[in-house]
This record gives structure tokens, sequence and C-alpha cells, in this order.
């Protein structure tokens, strides 16, 4: 699988141990940064990461910050983009079983790396159910596209 992976300086070293990981699984793996432990601000790194995921350069995307708060946020954002934030392994399969997530936000000081990785696995794993759950999931959509067609034009 083709995944895009970002963080802010909070996230830069669990971002390369989770990039080796994934690699070390079989997976293209693009990275949008940040590259340094310098600080910076996490939507410059989230928008470009959540961005190949609309546009369906990647299939999928690990987001990291601080809490996966304010990520979290930031992503979900951008148009098409399910972004959900998991501390354990059942959020993480509910979030694409129910949800339909495309977008996984970690927190990269909360956790263990050992079961940040079992989180992923199991997301990555998890298969979207559908049912009662694809009716949700349209009705998200729809919000999205009102709340896109109520934005005023950009001069």
């Amino acid at each position: 699988m083709k995944i895009s992976i970002a963080s802010d300086h909070r996230g830069f070293k669990l971002k390369a141990v989770l990039t080796a990981f994934l690699e070390s699984k079989g997976h293209v793996v693009v990275d949008f940064g940040t590259h340094s432990p310098d600080a910076c601000d996490y939507p410059d790194y989230v928008y470009p990461a959540c961005l190949a995921v609309k546009n369906k350069k990647v299939e999928r995307s690990i987001i990291i910050c601080y809490t996966g708060i304010g990520s979290c946020i930031a992503a979900n954002k951008v148009k098409g983009v399910r972004a959900a934030l998991a501390y354990s392994q059942k959020s993480a399969t509910l979030s694409r079983q129910h949800n339909n997530s495309n977008v996984l936000v970690l927190p990269s000081n909360l956790l263990k790396n050992d079961l940040i990785k079992k989180l992923i696995l199991t997301w990555l794993k998890a298969e979207f159910q559908g049912g009662r759950h694809h009716q949700r999931v349209k009705k998200i959509k729809k919000i999205e596209e009102k709340e896109n067609a109520q934005r005023p034009k950009e001069n």
C-alpha cells in the first residue's frame, strides 16, 4: 500500500521509526515532513499529506503530533479526508469498520511505540463494513459538500 506520512517537530522521531516499520512491512511511504526536530506548525505538513489522499496519490495517510488532536482537526478540513485519532486498537479498528477512515492520527508522546505499531497494523488490516455505516459516511460527505458550497469565492 502507498501511504503518506507527516508530523510536526514533536512527531519527528516517531515518524522516522514508523516509516522504517511500514517499509519493512512492504509499504511505500511518501514523507511530507517535517524533516528536522526544529519547531514547526503541524498544518504545514498535515495538509499536503492529506491532499495526497484526496487526490488519490496515496491510499492512506498517517499523521503524528504531540496529542494528535490539532492534526486531526486540520486533516478533517480537507475534503474527502476522514481522519481518526486512535489511542487503542479498538478505536483504530472501528475508525475503519464504521467510518472508513483514510487518515490515522497518532500522538507522538502519549503511547509506547509497540502499541502505536499495533494500532497501525490493526488500522491497515481493518476493512469498511458498509451496511448502515455506508449511509452515515454518505451523510458526512453531504455535510462536507454543503459546507464547501456555502464558502464564498475567493478573488
